[in-house]
């Protein structure tokens, strides 16, 4: 082994260069120490120096506590460059696989996030309550999914001005809901309500609304002015919800919709 290797003790931040040559870190753990090689002489160096011995490392990361005179003598004797080499191509190229995996990974979340709404395909395993199709479109946004809908039911409060149309989905666990609500005006925050055939109540999903509001014809802003979609679910099936309130935080209702 080299001067260098033989001098002062290891620092403790630079213990992961033996692990590293070695291919045996975890994803998460061989990217920070590659962030740390980038800036490490020292790491640098011993890498240089361990990448040669690379075989014989693993080899002796394999043995229990205490080896024997022939495992002792089959690790003195030199592999052939040719083998030294294909072994070592083989543990960079392993390591390269994971690079690219994580790679894959965090682009694909990356485009997500940056692509903003998006439809997935997934497969419904009978989830749509009778259907068979094992493939279905999943709604990326609280409208597409209430448009998603064709069975919908809506009302109109005379008192407080508030439309709401409710859409539902029967699943195997429960009822999926849409709610398009309009004419509700804020500072707000409200709840969708089911409640059961049984007089039992079930939230469905809460929001807030904003002090213009929203389905307001003339309002102040082009938000003021479009509907509020929020998405929701609910334990019971669609047979044993009775009707639907939307509620303010104070239990005001705002309107009722009958199921």
């Amino acid at each position: 082994m080299s001067g260098s290797m033989m001098g002062s003790p290891v620092p403790n931040e630079h213990e992961t260069v033996g692990a590293y040559a070695l291919g045996i870190l975890d994803d998460a753990e061989a990217t920070a120490f590659e962030a740390h090689l980038a800036t490490c002489e020292w790491c640098a160096q011993q890498l240089d120096e361990l990448a040669g011995m690379e075989p014989m490392l693993a080899a002796l990361a394999d043995l229990p506590g205490s080896g024997t005179p022939a495992i002792g003598e089959s690790l003195s004797a030199k592999p052939s460059p040719r083998i030294v080499n294909k072994l070592v191509d083989e543990v960079a190229e392993r390591r390269a696989q994971k690079r690219r995996r994580s790679f894959y990974m965090v682009a694909a979340a990356a485009a997500l996030i940056i692509g903003g709404p998006f439809v997935a395909m997934a497969a419904s395993g009978g989830d749509s309550g009778g259907g068979t199709k094992q493939n279905q479109v999943l709604a990326a946004t609280p409208k597409e999914l209430f448009d998603s809908m064709t069975d919908k039911v809506s009302a109109t409060d005379s008192t407080t001005g508030v439309s709401a149309t409710v859409a539902m989905q029967e699943k195997n666990w429960g009822t999926s809901l849409g709610l398009e609500l309009k004419g509700v005006k804020g500072p707000l925050k409200c709840s969708l309500i089911a409640v059961g055939t049984n007089g039992e109540r079930w939230t469905a999903s809460t929001w807030s609304v904003g002090k213009w509001g929203y389905g307001i014809p003339n309002g102040k802003t082009a938000e003021s002015k479009q509907p509020l979609y929020i998405g929701g679910a609910v334990a019971p099936a669609q047979n044993d919800i009775d009707h639907f309130e939307v509620v303010d935080s104070d239990g005001n209702k705002l309107v009722q919709v009958a199921a």
